[in-house]
């Protein structure tokens, strides 16, 4: 193989056991039952942070998350399509209409759904082990959630901010 090819495929390979979990990567995560970790992979989601990690987003991101028992995100929409796709554990995802009738289901290992941009969604960890899925947006660089609750809409930026150290 060319050098050119090797250094080409070693730009575009992302190693789960070099992502870093990012307890933070949203604004809602900092919120008890919606505590959950985001690997990286391609592009950075709709976390809206800088990581030289991943690989470049040209057309969508996909990351990993990681959720314990009972934690999830909140209700939120996208300006695109977002896709879960389960890997390990038994999630329950929902959508919503403009009126808050929610309408959900369980998904378990190699289950999909793909919720439609502007339509809330969400979902949660209903099992008794950690859960893992996949989360694709179809776009490189989505916009941040738009949260459903208006005091997370408010914070929805915070996760952006310096870590603060107390004195």
């Amino acid at each position: 193989m060319s050098q050119a090819l090797q250094d080409l495929l070693a730009r575009r390979v992302a190693r789960f056991t070099e992502r870093q979990a990012d307890w933070d990567a949203f604004a809602d995560a900092r919120v008890e039952g919606y505590r959950r970790a985001q690997h990286r992979f391609i592009g950075s989601g709709a976390s809206g942070k800088a990581d030289a990690s991943v690989i470049p987003a040209e057309h969508f991101t996909l990351s990993v998350m990681f959720i314990p028992p009972g934690q999830g995100n909140a209700a939120h929409t996208h300006e695109v399509e977002e896709v879960f796709f389960i890997l390990k554990g038994k999630v329950q995802v929902f959508i919503e209409d403009a009126a808050g009738n929610r309408a959900g289901t369980v998904l378990g290992p190699w289950d999909c759904v793909s919720c439609p941009a502007d339509v809330v969604h969400g979902f949660q960890n209903v099992g008794l082990e950690p859960a893992y899925l996949q989360v694709m947006l179809g776009k490189a660089r989505p916009d941040l959630m738009t949260y459903s609750d208006t005091g997370l809409q408010e914070r929805r930026a915070q996760h952006l901010e310096p870590a603060r150290r107390d004195a």
